[in-house]
């Protein structure tokens, strides 16, 4: 009878492992095609010129050029690129995730009326392409004299970050027991004091998400500072790599890729430092509706 247990038990794990090992499989095969490009990308970083003409697309370098991420500054300005990205990245996530909570916070928990309308009309947005809002937009930043300003850039952090970061924080402040609410408001909190003292603290998982989504979406932003900006010096480094491509991309390729790769890391760093979190908030914020 034991034996029949064991052989059984036996079949069901070594079951389980070759399912886990077609999962894993399955996984990885989809993950080829979005990690060719960075393959690419480092590849091509560590060659010399000739070798970049002459090779493959993807081949491993006999002497690996790491030079290249110093000579890359001399080519391009790009820690004046990367200064400007970090503050116009920073500070539009900072107004971000100071804003956007207290939205959902009054959204999800406060009530005052044509609440729910107003969400939805809020929530509405989300379906307007970027392109109907595009001229509108400048027109009103251009008669305020903020073109060529970072202003544009960060302004919209601070009015609430956008629809989507307001749903996220308004789904995870609905998932907090009333309970809780309910003794601080019996211990003498305000509005603001149950949100400062309870919700905020709880929400470090969905800030971690909104903060991650946000930061890769402004380090990114590519065509903001297209519109907007017209001096080189102000230009963040998705914007100054593309300015300089048409001069370097035959002559250095291989410092433009060391430019992207370097351009890249920070939103790796941040992703796999926060991985578990980023993955927790977003679980997490869409436990009720």
């Amino acid at each position: 009878m034991n034996r029949d247990r064991r052989r059984a038990q036996s079949r069901l794990s070594g079951l389980r492992l070759k399912r886990k090992a077609l999962a894993y499989a399955i996984l990885v095969a989809f993950s080829i095609p979005f990690g060719f490009p960075l393959a690419w990308n480092l590849s091509t970083s560590l060659q010399t010129i000739q070798e970049v003409y002459a090779g493959s697309m993807i081949r491993i370098p006999a002497d690996p050029q790491w030079g290249n991420y110093v000579k890359v500054f001399e080519f391009l300005p790009l820690g004046r690129f990367l200064a400007n990205t970090f503050c116009i990245t920073g500070l539009g996530l900072l107004g971000e995730l100071m804003t956007a909570p207290l939205v959902a916070f009054a959204f999800a928990r406060l009530r005052f009326p044509f609440r729910d309308t107003l969400f939805v009309v809020m929530l509405s947005t989300l379906m307007l392409p970027p392109i109907v809002t595009m001229i509108p937009t400048y027109i009103f930043y251009s008669k305020l004299g903020f073109v060529d300003t970072w202003i544009p850039l960060i302004l919209p952090g601070w009015l609430g970050g956008g629809a989507f970061s307001i749903f996220i924080f308004r789904q995870f402040f609905l998932s907090v027991p009333v309970d809780l609410e309910d003794a601080a408001r019996i211990d003498g909190c305000s509005h603001f004091g149950v949100y400062l003292r309870i919700f905020l603290p709880l929400a470090f998982p969905a800030l971690a998400t909104i903060g991650v989504l946000s930061f890769a979406g402004r380090w990114n932003d590519f065509e903001s500072p297209l519109i907007y900006l017209q001096t080189i010096e102000k230009f963040p480094i998705a914007l100054g790599i593309t300015i300089f491509k048409e001069a370097y991309s035959v002559i250095a390729p291989h410092y433009l890729m060391a430019a992207s790769v370097i351009s890249l890391a920070p939103l790796l760093i941040l992703f796999f430092a926060i991985q578990k979190v980023f993955v927790e908030g977003i679980i997490l914020s869409g436990i009720k509706g």
